[in-house]
Order: structure tokens, then C-alpha cells, then sequence
């Protein structure tokens, strides 16, 4: 009878283990799904604050004239890509050398307007855009740039760095 009793004991003690162990596991998930990020949803105001200074950082190394610093502000690799005007996908070497090639000739910046921006941030993923209106002079000549842009940071180790662009032209009639 003793045995019976100890085996009842047994089964009992581990069945209540094992509803505690599963209860807990029930609370746990339901708390995590409570406080799980939203990755569509949540706007990150801190990751776009960053990010908003370096935007404010890229539009002051242009006006400065500073290349070195506007190309900082890019994470080059294998992964960096670029689309413009229509053309081939560029990598980083082709986005650098023409960065360094196109804001080295400028002479002086008339106009560096960025319109209708949006910071978009998906945790460690970031998509800026906007549209460009750029009046720049490159000695006696005014090249003006009205595009659509679109700029993906990651959040690296050396903070958040553009690893996708994207220019296209933005229609005359277009509203800002």
C-alpha cells in the first residue's frame, strides 16, 4: 500500500512540475509577445534622431567640400549597391569613385535643399527618403539635381552607415 502511495505521491509531484514548468513557459511567451518589438510599426525615435544628424553631417560635408567625410558616412563592401538614372547596379568602388569624382569638382553649393524626407528604421535597418533639389556650380557651369532618393543605413559597429542608394530622376511637375 506504501508503495502505491509513494508511486501516487510521485506522479503527482511531477505532474505538478511539469504544469508549473508549462505555465511558466505560457507566461513567458504571452510577456515576450507583450513587450516584442514591431518592426513595421514602432518608429525607433532614437535610431532616427541618429540618423537625422548624419543626414545633417552629409549635407554639411557637402557644403564644406569635405569628400572624405561625406564618403565616411558609407559602409563599402561586397553588399553595397547603387542604382541611378536608370542604369546597371553599381558597386561601392563605382559609387566612391564617382562620389569623390562629382562632389570634389563642386566649386560652390547655391542650393542643398532635401525635401519631404522620411527616416524609416527597422531595428538595425534604416531607409531614408526624399527629394533632392542641388544647384551646385562646378566652375562656370550650375548642375542642378531634382531626384527622388533613397538611402538604406545598418546599424554597424561604427554606427549607422548607407549600404544602398538609390537616385532617380523627380518628374518637373512634381510637388514637394
Amino acid at each position: 500500500m506504501r508503495s502505491i502511495f509513494l508511486k501516487t505521491k510521485h506522479i503527482f509531484v511531477a505532474s505538478l512540475a511539469a504544469i508549473t514548468l508549462l505555465g511558466g513557459c505560457a507566461a513567458d511567451n504571452a510577456s515576450s509577445k507583450a513587450g516584442a518589438v514591431d518592426l513595421i510599426n514602432d518608429e525607433f525615435p532614437e535610431a532616427q534622431e541618429e540618423i537625422m544628424e548624419i543626414m545633417n553631417g552629409i549635407v554639411e560635408s557637402v557644403m564644406d567640400g569635405d569628400v572624405d567625410m561625406l564618403i565616411s558616412y558609407h559602409a563599402y563592401g561586397p553588399k553595397f549597391t547603387e542604382f541611378k538614372d536608370g542604369e546597371v547596379r553599381n558597386d561601392g568602388k563605382e559609387n566612391e569613385a564617382y562620389e569623390r569624382n562629382v562632389f570634389g569638382a563642386v566649386t560652390e553649393v547655391i542650393k542643398f535643399d532635401v525635401n519631404d524626407m522620411k527616416i524609416a528604421v527597422y531595428g538595425d535597418v534604416a531607409n531614408v527618403t526624399m527629394h533632392t533639389d542641388f544647384h551646385l556650380m562646378f566652375g562656370e557651369n550650375l548642375g542642378i539635381v531634382k531626384d527622388q532618393l533613397s538611402l538604406m543605413f545598418v546599424n554597424t559597429n561604427e554606427g549607422w552607415k548607407i549600404v544602398h542608394e538609390h537616385h532617380s530622376p523627380l518628374n518637373a511637375g512634381a510637388s514637394e
